[in-house]
């Protein structure tokens, strides 16, 4: 009987899948996504207030103006009905910004002299804007809920192993290959698709794509000197020479599409 349930989990988990797909603007990739718009957008609002308690908020005028201008200029562009756009800077020597579900943007004041001009900025923010026109938080969600259900299902017919020995390298194996096979290159794909859309944002709001490359650059160029030994396999994003080479093949596309800003 046991087994037979394991094989309704699964089959569970199979419909579950199934059920949640959707297309990502711009790329027309094909996505698993059981969370709703809305639902999405209110996740995103819980955590953006959370994070707002927790972190302190940049009273600098200037600093303020200038993320709420290009956000907002990136924002006119991107595909995302409904949404609740909100940037905010936070105090922090991180080198960093991000973005939540339903259009919450925050950016570190520790990533601002690396993005040195507007166009820079425009780089991160569209960026972290296309994070949320994908719904990449929705699908990180969904994603980890089906690993949820088969992981379970992986577990229970594991169970009826007689050896506690194999059982227990049936569970490890599993766990270690939905984080290295599906987790981390999922996150890595999300990184590179939420690049190709910033591109053409940023492009389309005004900016030369352009600097995209040349920001990448300045960023890669911090990278190296703070160091870091994570191996690739387990790095979420792209290295960051992978990741200029693939903007570098995007330009033309991008600057197909460049009106600079009157």
């Amino acid at each position: 009987m046991r087994f037979k349930h394991g094989w309704y989990g699964l089959l569970a988990a199979m419909l579950l899948i199934s059920n949640g797909c959707s297309t990502v603007p711009e790329t027309g990739r094909s996505q698993f996504n059981l969370l709703t718009p809305a639902e999405e957008t209110k996740l995103g609002i819980a955590s953006f207030d959370q994070v707002k308690q927790e972190t302190p908020i940049s009273k600098d005028p200037a600093i303020n103006k200038l993320v709420e201008d290009v956000g907002r200029r990136i924002a006119a562009v991107a595909e995302l009905p409904d949404a609740q756009w909100e940037f905010v800077v936070f105090e922090s020597e991180e080198a960093n910004a991000f973005c939540l579900p339903g259009g919450k943007v925050g950016v570190y004041t520790g990533i601002l002299p690396i993005t040195k001009t507007d166009a820079g900025l425009a780089t991160v923010l569209g960026h972290e804007v296309a994070h949320a026109v994908a719904h990449h938080g929705g699908e990180r969600v969904s994603t980890s809920v089906a690993l949820q259900a088969v992981g379970g299902v992986a577990a229970e017919l594991s169970n009826r192993l007689s050896d506690p020995n194999v059982r227990q390298a049936v569970q490890t194996a599993y766990g270690l290959g939905a984080t290295v096979g599906v987790e981390l290159p999922f996150s890595r794909k999300h990184e590179s698709e939420a690049d190709y859309i910033g591109l053409l944002y940023m492009a389309r709001a005004g900016y030369d794509p352009a600097e995209a490359v040349k920001f990448w650059e300045r960023f890669a160029a911090y990278n190296q000197k703070a160091g870091g030994g994570t191996p690739w396999f387990l790095r979420t994003h792209p290295l960051d020479q992978d990741r200029i080479q693939q903007l570098q093949k995007w330009l033309p596309e991008a600057k197909a599409e460049y009106r600079p800003a009157k």
